[in-house]
């Protein structure tokens, strides 16, 4: 199996675990900014509301859609993050510098390479978050989607494919620049305790993963904010894009980590 396939899977584990985990804090983010103004005092008072009103299957509502887009988005995303990162490795070994084998990247090369990665992304993760948001926000009521393919017909016969992509150019602006920094925060933690403990990538904690992907979460959320929301009204009159709470950002890592050192073992 190749280094690229190898990455790809391992990728697709991440994706799955960051569904899993976030789902439920996906929906409350939705329902939140889309609800009026006063509607809810904080994410529990909305959570309560949910589970109350319509029972704990709705924190998973709309799961399909993300399960299968964000499995192939953040596949794409480490797809592309290992791609160029063994680039700067060739070029920082034929430099001599980066330590072994060149794997130390620069802050700037980091950023480069999460900006990579986001723009990739984000050419799938526009669409499916559209798609997504259209299904968790629309009343359990005089439906007027059923499921994501429905979705999908409706939306591109009404408005073609440019109202499957609404948003788009804000889409990428906010990836390249969160992935930029996602990227950089857990890799330079990783980086940190290599240095630090003397060991290899695989032997770090596995919570120490966790840790360092919700790091990596907060960073990327404090960068991207301002655009998401510009983002959110383009898109969809108010509907907001995935959440990803620290701890989806965790299993999002810890599965890539563990899926890589199967796919890699020493």
């Amino acid at each position: 199996m190749s280094k690229t396939i190898k990455d790809l899977t391992a990728g697709t584990a991440g994706g799955i675990a960051q569904v899993l985990v976030g789902q439920p804090f996906d929906i409350v983010k939705v329902r939140m900014q889309t609800a009026p103004k006063g509607t809810y005092n904080g994410m529990m008072h909305c959570a309560g509301g949910i589970l109350k009103n319509e029972g704990p299957l709705a924190f998973y509502k709309g799961t399909l859609t993300p399960l299968l887009g964000i499995g192939v988005c953040v596949s794409i995303q480490f797809g592309a993050i290992e791609y160029m990162k063994r680039f700067y490795a060739e070029q920082n070994l034929l430099k001599g510098i980066g330590g072994a084998g060149g794997a130390n990247l620069t802050g700037s090369q980091l950023v480069i390479s999460g900006v990579i990665a986001g723009l990739a992304n984000g050419v799938v993760s526009g669409p499916v978050e559209h798609i997504r948001i259209r299904l968790q926000t629309q009343p359990d009521k005089n439906k007027l989607y059923f499921g994501p393919w429905d979705a999908i017909k409706k939306i591109y016969s009404a408005h073609g494919i440019q109202g499957i992509y609404k948003g788009q150019a804000v889409t990428l602006l906010r990836e390249a620049t969160g992935y930029g920094m996602y990227f950089l925060a857990y890799e330079k933690l990783v980086q940190r305790e290599i240095a630090t403990k003397g060991i290899k990538r695989d032997q770090i904690n596995p919570a120490n993963a966790v840790l360092y992907g919700a790091a990596a979460g907060y960073a990327l959320w404090a960068v991207i904010y301002p655009i998401d929301m510009i983002k959110s009204r383009m898109q969809t009159d108010g509907f907001s894009p995935a959440y990803r709470s620290p701890f989806a950002n965790g299993a999002t890592f810890l599965g890539f980590e563990m899926a890589n050192r199967l796919l890699n073992p020493s």
